[in-house]
């Protein structure tokens, strides 16, 4: 049987996750990498050294960079949060389903059990399996009919994670509680749990009707109903006590757990998806990064960011793992600078592009919006340092890393995912033939290496609050790619391209391409 160690300050439940883990599967293959999957939420392709930040240091981030394969064409395949992770940790395409718009904290859990995940995939192979931080796939079996003092009867052991210590949605929505293996983590007897997104509970303040109480963040626009840790949220709840977090805290709780769980599980193979909330609204990071960046509180949730990956990089470093550690980290989709909170954050941009040279942003169908960092590193594999500009896309790391692990997949499994391992590792600047993204409001997009067409749809072309350019219109619209700023829509000048693509995104959604 293989010896699991106890660590101070590892949950009872991670110790016996590893145990019965350790006692079922005898497995130990030196040769087997592990993998650490470093998801940011919100980061964008300009926000980082490596990718030509210079009012933000990054210089951990830069590091996996400079030992690695930096990806210059990488996507995300949404826009937004909920249907990207969802993609990417099923290899399905996300508006293949009506129900992965961004969730709500009390959806149920859009990954069904019966569905094959990445962590499935890899817990079959007889890795250790975990997911740390942010979640937003939902929990539980029904939405909105959550028992938050009980054990939800769907949560991410029936997904393949051996052990999880997430954050049930996102930051600025409730319930604002940890849920550790299923259920609420340190939860507090004296102060249960309800939580509702159609009406507050009474004698509950809101963000609307106290003000006064937003001590740490107040709403620029929505984001004004309950109110934990001095800022307000969208959904109202009651209760938590103990049980609730501290903004502030978040970066270094989930850093924590993970370390927790990388030493626990050091003697065998690993996988750990590391899903952080820094850049996300509302950024409040810890008060050791606070006040320390012209740009203010979103510069300093980036710095926190890359702390946190500095923190987990020095582990592995300290555990003699880093050379068969294969570390993947990338965003979800694209940046926004006001997303609902008074931050200063547009105001004190200054000369800093979240996109880079990219046009659009967070939610665009532009390729702001999905065009995101992906940095690849493998000291084992990978013994030079590259910048690729293979197109690739986050869709396929799930057949991708199949092929490493010699996985089999079962029949009807990651249906849209595609083996591009060699691409993925630098060895072959192999393109995918074409990548799909989806916008907000569920437009389609089709790139190729030289052009890219976003079909027609309905919608502003310009947000209300956020001011972000859509990409929406009810024409279809074609750019070069040998721009990425993507100015000039020339779909009229090249009809035969428009159609090829047509052609081709029409083939992609009726699974006979």
């Amino acid at each position: 049987m293989l010896k699991v160690t106890f660590i101070s300050g590892i949950g009872a439940s991670l110790l016996a996750a590893g145990i019965a883990h350790a006692e079922g599967n005898e497995v130990n293959e030196p040769n087997r990498p592990n993998v650490l999957l470093i998801y940011a939420d919100d980061l964008g392709y300009g926000d980082l050294g490596c990718y030509g930040a210079s009012a933000v240091k990054t210089p951990n981030v830069d590091r996996l960079a400079s030992e690695g394969v930096r990806f210059t064409q990488a996507y995300a395949a949404a826009s937004t949060s909920t249907p990207s992770r969802y993609a990417m940790l099923t290899g399905e395409y996300a508006w293949r389903r009506p129900d992965t718009d961004i969730a709500r904290g009390d959806a149920a859990m859009i990954i069904r059990p019966e569905q094959y995940t990445l962590a499935d995939m890899f817990k079959h192979a007889g890795y250790a399996t975990a997911a740390i931080g942010k979640w937003h796939l939902g929990l539980g079996d029904k939405g909105g009919e959550q028992d938050w003092n009980a054990p939800l009867p769907a949560a991410l052991g029936d997904l393949g994670f051996d052990y999880s210590y997430i954050m049930a949605a996102t930051g600025d929505r409730v319930p604002c509680v940890f849920i550790e293996n299923g259920q609420v983590a340190n939860y507090d007897p004296s102060a249960p749990i309800y939580v509702s997104y159609e009406r507050n509970f009474p004698g509950e303040p809101t963000g609307r009707e106290n003000p006064e109480l937003l001590y740490n963040q107040k709403p620029s626009f929505g984001h004004d109903q309950a109110i934990v840790n001095g800022i307000s949220r969208i959904g109202y709840m009651k209760g938590g006590g103990k049980a609730l977090w501290k903004d502030e805290n978040i970066a270094d709780s989930i850093v924590t757990h993970a370390l927790d769980f990388i030493r626990a599980n050091q003697n065998k193979p690993f996988f750990l998806y590391f899903a952080t909330n820094d850049i996300h609204v509302p950024r409040f990071p810890h008060e050791r990064f606070r006040g320390k960046n012209p740009m203010g509180l979103r510069g300093d949730a980036i710095a926190q960011f890359d702390w946190s990956v500095g923190r987990l990089l020095q582990t592995l470093d300290e555990l003699g793992l880093t050379e068969n550690t294969l570390i993947i980290l990338s965003s979800d989709n694209g940046p926004v600078v006001d997303d609902g909170y008074a931050d200063q954050a547009t105001e004190r941009l200054g000369d800093h592009r979240p996109t880079g040279a990219l046009r659009g942003n967070k939610y665009s169908a532009f390729d702001g919006g999905t065009r995101i960092p992906a940095i690849v590193r493998w000291p084992r594999e990978i013994r030079e340092p590259r910048v690729s500009d293979a197109l690739v896309s986050q869709i396929d790391w799930l057949a991708s890393l199949a092929r490493l692990l010699d996985a089999r997949l079962p029949k009807g499994s990651a249906s849209d995912s595609r083996d591009y391992l060699e691409s993925w590792l630098g060895r072959s600047d192999e393109n995918r033939p074409w990548v799909v993204g989806q916008a907000l409001n569920k437009a389609l997009f089709i790139r190729t290496p030289e052009w890219k067409y976003i079909e027609p749809s309905e919608g502003p072309s310009i947000t209300q609050y956020e001011r972000i350019e859509t990409g929406y219109s009810t024409e279809p619209q074609l750019y070069d790619m040998t721009n990425p700023y993507e100015g000039e829509n020339e779909a009229t000048r090249h009809p035969d391209i428009v159609y090829r693509l047509q052609w081709t995104l029409r083939k992609v959604k009726d699974k006979t391409l």
